[in-house]
């Protein structure tokens, strides 16, 4: 018999948000906090037990104005895949965009405001390798980032995984140090949340994408 409270684990995995809107700009988020989760992290499987992990932790105001400069670039990129074309962040055409799109918009103008900044890193690179090392790079740091994410929900604080500043890592990992061996993951944006709590949040029935045995085939 597991000795869990299977509701509290259910409740955590299953209103753990992104979190954009919400996040707390104001409050500081108090260093022994993030070192726990990351320590926390630190438990998740990872492929051939290598713990190639890392994670850098970014509370300057200076080096989180410089990444929000390249995750601004890095989503100005994408604006045409989203809208009619780029625009600024304070555009009113941003205010009258539905959900997510909105919420993104909102980390656009106020990440420089978030008060930690979080990059995981392996290492590694695998850029032109076969896709099962390129899988076993991967799976062996999300779910140690997902881990993250889930100890930081239980604590009340906010997190959202992002990637728009990668189009430009090679300038994020200069203004970081991190060094040329080591593959950036995400950018992960970190406050206390605002508000009372989440729900879950509305998804496909799990059954029409679960196949059995063989593609397409139900139990």
């Amino acid at each position: 018999m597991t000795t869990l409270d299977l509701a509290t684990v259910d409740r955590l995995l299953t209103t753990t948000r992104s979190v954009r809107k919400r996040l707390d700009l104001t409050r500081p988020v108090e260093p022994a906090v993030l070192e726990r989760c990351i320590e926390i992290a630190f438990q998740a499987p990872t492929g051939s037990n290598t713990q190639g992990w890392h994670f850098v932790v970014v509370t300057e105001p200076e080096q989180r104005a410089r990444l929000t400069a390249l995750y601004r670039r890095g989503l100005e990129l994408l604006l045409p895949t989203y809208a009619s074309g780029p625009f600024p962040a304070d555009d009113a055409r941003t205010r009258q965009l539905p959900g997510m799109l909105a919420s993104g918009f909102h980390l656009y103008e106020h990440l420089h405001e978030v008060p930690v900044l979080v990059i995981p890193c392996i290492e590694g690179r695998f850029e032109t390798a076969a896709v099962v090392m390129q899988a076993t790079l991967y799976g062996s740091i999300f779910p140690a980032v997902w881990s993250f994410m889930l100890a930081l929900r239980a604590r009340g604080i906010g997190s959202c995984l992002t990637t728009d500043h990668l189009f430009y890592e090679a300038e994020a990992a200069q203004i970081l140090g991190i060094p040329d061996t080591v593959t950036q993951l995400a950018l992960l944006p970190v406050a206390y949340f605002t508000g009372t709590d989440f729900k879950p949040a509305k998804r496909l029935p799990a059954r029409e994408r679960t196949h059995w045995n063989r593609w397409g085939a139900p139990r």
